[in-house]
């Protein structure tokens, strides 16, 4: 059985940088196309990257591109964002996601059968 924790969620002002972790167990990450998304009060569930399970396709929300990056470390069967520049409007509980059988970098939401629990950023001053 996948899980996945996510960890690195907090308090931080606009303009600072926050890194996001999604350990993995059950499964290893190179096996698995996984993905992280987002969900602010009152908006639906969004995809803000994403990553193939052969981790040579990566996929970002345009809002974020140029400001967060997505990458897994296998030794450590963990996937990361690392988010820079954060804005206030990306405050938002954020979930990783995964799936054995997604092999593209494809953030389409259904397309996900494991998620975490999630972690709450909130950009503010």
């Amino acid at each position: 059985q996948l899980q996945l924790v996510e960890s690195g969620g907090g308090l931080v002002q606009p303009g600072g940088s926050l890194r996001l972790s999604c350990a993995a167990s059950g499964f290893t990450v190179d096996s698995l196309g996984m993905g992280w998304f987002r969900k602010a009060p009152g908006k639906s569930r969004e995809g803000v990257s994403c990553i193939s399970s052969s981790g040579d396709s990566t996929n970002y929300a345009d809002s974020v591109k140029g400001r967060f990056t997505v990458s897994r470390d296998s030794a450590k069967n963990t996937m990361y964002l690392q988010m820079n520049n954060l804005k206030p409007e990306d405050t938002a509980v954020y979930y990783c996601a995964a799936d054995q059988f997604m092999t593209s970098s494809s953030c389409q939401l259904e397309l996900y059968d494991y998620w975490g629990q999630g972690t709450q950023v909130t950009v503010s001053s």
